[in-house]
């Protein structure tokens, strides 16, 4: 007689069990993914300057870095802010370096590059470290660039907040070990580093979501 109702009490339980297994993918299925808010959601559908401020000793070494970073930032801001309501006007990276070149300290000055380009934003990114090879051994390579990452209101009321600092960007590539350095990788990692820099700086202005 147990026996009887052992065997009935798991017949009872198959049906629960298959709802489970075969509830338990739709139960994850949205948990797999996480929207992230912008940092900074102003610059839809205003002008925007995108200014690199670079330590002399890295001009030194990469003489068109400073250009090289805003470029690859610009680029990958009108790709992601693209949209209708989304789209963003920037400044031509080439007319700001050619401005910097004639006047060295405007790049020091965020808000008289903005008021020179008649730009609502300048998104200000300057430099801590950049490197892309290794310091103490020279024959690897691994792109590190740091910055801290600013928005200057150009056109913000004198008795209103003028600046708004976001937080750092720390990048790294590769990011688990150095490579050994040859004829033909040096360039990829370079411009690897500049693309994975741009895609963090860019992200905080927009919507985004990530896989968990």
């Amino acid at each position: 007689m147990r026996s009887k109702v052992v065997f009935g009490v798991l017949l009872a339980l198959i049906p629960m069990t298959a709802a489970c297994n075969w509830l338990t993918p739709l139960i994850f299925v949205g948990e797999h993914k996480k929207e992230i808010s912008a940092e900074f959601s102003k610059l839809a559908g205003t002008r925007v300057a995108i200014l690199v401020w670079t330590p002399p000793e890295t001009i030194f070494e990469y003489q068109f870095a400073r250009f090289e970073l805003a470029s690859y930032v610009s680029d990958k801001l009108a790709a992601e802010m693209a949209g209708e309501k989304t789209s963003v006007d920037l400044v031509d990276p080439c007319d700001v370096e050619d401005f910097i070149e004639k006047d060295p300290d405007a790049q020091l000055d965020p808000r008289r590059v903005g008021e020179h380009f008649d730009a609502d934003y300048v998104v200000y990114l300057e430099l801590v470290l950049f490197q892309i090879r290794d310091p103490e051994q020279p024959q690897f390579l691994r792109g590190r660039i740091s910055a801290s990452v600013a928005v200057h209101d150009v056109r913000a009321d004198p008795d209103m907040p003028q600046s708004f600092e976001l937080a750092p960007v720390e990048t790294v590539y590769p990011e688990h070990a150095p490579i050994l350095m040859n004829p033909t990788n040096s360039l990829m990692i370079r411009e690897q580093t500049y693309r994975k820099f741009a895609e963090e700086v860019a992200r905080k202005f927009y919507d985004y979501t990530v896989d968990l």
